[in-house]
């Protein structure tokens, strides 16, 4: 139970995070590339500025999520919670959005659909 936990700056690339609650989590300026995030808990968290490029986030929990000018670019988020979650200034590119749930996300304002897959 990783929650409430500061993660700030931490290097967590590659790491298993499956269906690891981190729900209001630090993860801010985290390095969570390549990380396994699927079906992981992390609503309300706090990743402004990681790296989550190529990360698999597939059925996690982002509802609510700071993930202003973070790295999503060919992250998995498949099927991810998206709703109310801050995307602002974020890199999508090549992202997986397919089937997720984007209802009141915030998106960045040059998020084109055509540069992500949904």
């Amino acid at each position: 139970n990783l929650r409430w936990a500061d993660l700030s700056e931490a290097d967590l690339s590659k790491a298993n995070l499956r269906w690891a609650n981190l729900s209001k989590a630090n993860l801010r300026w985290a390095n969570l590339r390549w990380a396994n995030l699927s079906k992981a808990n992390l609503r309300w968290a706090n990743l402004s500025k990681a790296n989550l490029s190529k990360a698999n986030l597939r059925w996690a929990d982002l509802s609510e999520a700071d993930l202003s000018k973070a790295n999503l670019s060919k992250a998995n988020l498949s099927k991810a919670n998206l709703r109310w979650a801050n995307l602002s200034e974020a890199d999508l590119s090549k992202a997986n959005l397919s089937e997720a749930d984007t209802i009141g996300t915030v998106f960045p304002e040059n998020y084109k659909r055509s540069e992500v897959k949904s």
